[in-house]
């Protein structure tokens, strides 16, 4: 008697957690570099830390998950992504990097191969992709800004997935930046999210 009623208490326990772990909500995922992980700020204080607050207001069942990190490259985001979906089989799916490809003048072609691959990944995997567009500092040349520029928007209308034009606009000024003129200041964080909200919203609603 004592082993059917420790069985039965098992699979009581077994079915709760069950349904617990079913009761997830579903991941919205945002792969970035230093932009999107909150360098030099504290993390509570970042865009992506500040959408999963806008998501809760909102009533949109979504956990936020940021996979960002400092130095990240396009590479480097193809490499972890198949893990990532994998591991948190996002529904929706922001591609924020692109930034440290440019800085270190990679190919254009290298760029648009790696996030064209990352969107077919996670397409394939069921998820929404949104795209967020990188503008390089003038100093790299203007036919080197303009050409990486429109990577994203090339690549975006290519794999038919909506874009951020541009992941950083209207950050800008001595408040907005930090000391080193690279990274956004806490200041500048709301309005990130603002950038990015616009285009992100559609893709947080259900589909028919």
């Amino acid at each position: 008697m004592r082993v059917t009623l420790f069985t039965l208490a098992a699979v009581a326990l077994g079915l709760t957690l069950s349904g617990r772990a079913g009761s997830q909500p579903p991941a919205l995922l945002v792969l970035g570099d230093s932009l999107s992980a909150a360098y030099g700020i504290a993390t509570e204080a970042g865009w992506v830390s500040l959408l999963q607050r806008r998501v809760e207001e909102r009533g949109l069942e979504f956990q936020v998950v940021n996979a960002s990190t400092s130095g990240e490259t396009t590479a480097g985001g193809l490499s972890r992504l198949p893990g990532l979906l994998e591991t948190h089989r996002p529904q929706v799916l922001v591609i924020a990097l692109g930034a440290n490809d440019g800085l270190r003048g990679f190919a254009f072609e290298t760029v648009r191969t790696n996030l064209s691959r990352m969107i077919q990944l996670a397409t394939e995997a069921g998820s929404r992709v949104l795209l967020a567009g990188i503008r390089l500092p003038p100093n790299y040349g203007a036919a080197y800004t303009e050409g990486f520029q429109a990577v994203f928007r090339e690549v975006a209308a290519a794999e038919q997935v909506p874009l951020v034009p541009l992941l950083l606009a209207g950050v800008e000024g001595f408040e907005m930046m930090q000391a080193d003129g690279i990274h956004p200041s806490a200041a500048a964080q709301p309005r990130i999210l603002d950038n990015v909200w616009a285009e992100l919203e559609p893709l947080l609603k259900p589909t028919p």
